[in-house]
């Protein structure tokens, strides 16, 4: 199977049954393929975030499939939705959402204990993700003491952490100033394209957008 992620027919409305239903996607279809690095673009209120929840199995489609590396999401019970997850799928948010308490290596050993990742394993696979974008000598610094740019390199350590098979970013350098946006965007697609991971990268920087594999455009249901 050529294909990490594949939406077929995906359809979700809000509030269902109720007074004022608000029907967000009708009948989208989306594929990414292995290695592929994918640019979502969307206005606000397109449903971007909603696809994105949905291909990341934070949230259910009231119709359509989801299918992830060939197996059919759609319907399973939570504890499968939830080791699929963990196992196959990176996440990174605009805002860096770091644990302040722990170090930035701390953060990324954190998710690889929870995969049932030995401490020394953890701790040398994040010692490596942090040398691949600059950051070895920032390791024991927390997330307070750290730049925004910093912070958010140390995001994409994290939801590298166990080695997923597929990326979703949300405006991953929205929160940062164009400059340093090149910058860290540069360290993100270096990052996927060393480890030949797949990922679909939601923004409204058309230049970032034009610099993926490929562009779709989503638009508000009519």
């Amino acid at each position: 199977m050529n294909d990490v992620l594949r939406l077929e027919a995906v359809g979700k409305t809000y509030g269902k049954g109720g007074p004022a239903p608000v029907e967000v996607l009708r009948g989208l279809d989306l594929t990414v393929a292995r290695g592929e690095v994918v640019a979502l673009v969307a206005p606000s209120g397109a449903g971007k975030s909603t696809l994105l929840h949905i291909a990341g199995l934070l949230d259910t489609p009231d119709a359509g499939r989801v299918i992830l590396n060939g197996r059919d999401m759609t319907g399973l019970p939570d504890k499968p939705r939830t080791e699929a997850r963990r196992r196959e799928l990176g996440f990174v948010y605009q805002f860096h959402h770091l644990l302040p308490e722990f170090s930035a290596a701390e953060n990324i050993v954190l998710p690889q204990l929870a995969n049932g990742i030995s401490q020394r394993d953890a701790a040398a696979r994040a010692a490596d993700l942090l040398g691949r974008v600059g950051l070895s000598h920032r390791a024991d610094h927390r997330p307070a003491q750290l730049s925004g740019g910093e912070q958010q390199r140390v995001a994409f350590c994290r939801a590298l952490a166990n080695a997923p098979s597929l990326l979703l970013a949300d405006e991953p350098t929205g929160n940062l100033d164009p400059e340093t946006s090149d910058r860290v965007f540069d360290m993100l697609m270096a990052l996927v394209r060393d480890t030949g991971l797949s990922a679909l990268i939601a923004t409204h920087n058309h230049g970032l957008a034009a610099r993926m594999d490929r562009v779709i455009g989503l638009n508000a249901v009519a």
